[in-house]
């Protein structure tokens, strides 16, 4: 662009000398012999060829210049900024992108009675990877490095059918739980409420999701081998007893749309899934439920299965105005569960209701917060601050602890309620990395046949524990 610049540039200034002479030459002519004019015509005629040559010039560099930007057009597109790594093609019909996840905790537990130990732990190491190809299919691939085993969480392909309809096949999440369903790294707290022990997780299958009525309703619904109160399929994706649990979910976001609306961050919906279990031993609810500190406050009986149908009932919602945050939801599981000819049918409840202020004004909002500045000390900038609060109950049916001896659905040692209370502390340093600073209280009840547990266990008193966290996540 500078050469065509430059060419304009000396075809003007060839123009203007050639206006300015104009009068001089016209004297010259009246003047001079025959020799001098044709010496001036003979001019003349070169400046009009040299001002042909520059047009042609300044019209072949304009055509190199547009080839040059149609080429560019063309090339792939790199991106590597804070929060995104990504390569795609220049129309964007194809992509990869990097996503990560680092969690580093350390525990304190407050009451050295519980069986808990202080720690620092390595809660998650996730490098996953999102692509796109043809404009329409879709891919994610994240395992989970943090633990004894390499695991994976989430492998799925989708289709997208229509703006309105897209398919999912693969290992994904189980589409109940609204704050199971939101990413680990955005959540309010450190660790999710104990509400989400009734809210099945991953799983294996097949499922559609979309929304309709301009963006105002979305729907998910899936079919999968299921999983019970929340648990992950197995590691194997077996499903030995042959049936299949339909999960669907309806969540209205009415005033999205609408960016005036002091509504536009209210959505609400209902959730809920329906399976059925064979009752073989090779299904057994496996799933212990953990409190804040992820002590085990419940779990059923090795030799209990599910036998018969199991569902799931959840509504819920989430409203974010400006700073202000709010999460509310409600599990309500009825199953047919059976020890030996021990058979009965359990109902567990469980609700959690989470709210948050950011302190530096930014936007709260269900995928998170994002700092307005990084934190840079000679910049005399600190990031953004966000407080957040919480409770949540769970709440066991006690048909699970009858029964004589062993043949129970759960040992009589085990809560039967649990209220959990949280407070805590986020720091946003940047786009990536966050800091979490909580301190959850959790008062539970023992069950009708109880033993007092000695010192040491983790029902051997109420726990108090302080988590607090350093992630990095893009």
């Amino acid at each position: 662009m500078n050469s065509t610049r430059t060419s304009r540039a000396t075809a003007i200034a060839a123009a203007l000398t050639a206006i300015a002479l104009a009068p001089f030459t016209a004297q010259a002519q009246a003047a001079a012999p025959a020799s001098a004019a044709d010496e001036i015509a003979a001019l003349r005629e070169q400046i009009r060829l040299l001002d042909q040559k520059l047009r042609v010039l300044e019209r072949n560099l304009e055509i190199k210049d547009e080839t040059a930007a149609a080429e560019a057009k063309k090339q792939p597109k790199l991106t590597a900024s804070e929060g995104r790594i990504e390569i795609a093609s220049a129309d964007g019909a194809n992509s990869l992108r990097l996503r990560g996840l680092v969690q580093a905790d350390a525990r304190f537990f407050f009451d050295d009675a519980d069986a808990a130990q202080d720690q620092f732990l390595l809660r998650r190491a996730r490098l996953g990877f999102e692509g796109r190809f043809a404009e329409r299919y879709s891919f994610i691939v994240q395992p989970e490095f943090a633990g004894s085993t390499v695991s994976i969480l989430d492998a799925n392909l989708a289709v997208a059918i229509t703006p309105a309809l897209n398919v999912r096949v693969g290992r994904f999440k189980t589409p109940v739980g609204l704050e199971q369903l939101q990413s680990d790294s955005v959540a309010f707290f450190n660790e999710r409420s104990i509400a989400t022990n009734l809210a099945p997780n991953r799983d294996v299958g097949v499922g559609a999701f979309g929304s309709v009525f301009e963006k105002r309703l979305g729907y998910q619904v899936s079919v999968t081998n299921g999983v019970i109160d929340g648990g992950n399929s197995p590691a194997s994706s077996a499903n030995p007893e042959g049936d299949f649990t339909l999960a669907a979910r309806l969540f209205a976001t009415p005033f999205a749309e609408d960016k005036d609306s002091p509504l536009k961050g209210l959505g609400f919906g209902l959730a809920g899934a329906a399976g059925n279990y064979g009752g073989t031993t090779a299904n057994p609810l496996v799933n212990a439920y953990r409190t804040d500190g992820q002590q085990t406050f419940f779990a059923y009986r090795g030799a209990t299965v599910a036998d018969g149908t199991a569902t799931v009932l959840s509504p819920q919602a989430h409203f974010y105005s400006g700073p202000f945050g709010l999460l509310a939801e409600y599990f309500r599981n009825t199953a047919e569960l059976r020890n030996g000819a021990n058979a009965r049918e359990v109902t567990n409840q469980a609700w959690n209701l989470s709210v948050g202020w950011v302190l530096t004004g930014e936007e709260a909002s269900y995928r998170g917060v994002t700092p307005k500045q990084a934190f840079n000390l000679s910049a005399g900038t600190w990031g953004a601050f966000e407080i957040v609060a919480r409770v949540a109950h769970v709440d066991i049916d006690d048909n699970v602890f009858v029964g004589a001896g062993t043949t129970s659905l759960a040992s009589p040692n085990n809560a039967t309620e649990i209220t959990s209370y949280g407070i805590g502390l986020n720091w946003y340093l940047s786009r990536t990395v966050r800091a979490g600073f909580n301190v959850f209280r959790s008062d539970h009840k023992l069950a009708p046949a109880a033993t007092v547990p000695a010192s040491g266990n983790a029902l051997s008193d109420d726990e108090t524990v302080f988590i607090s966290r350093v992630q990095v996540a893009f």
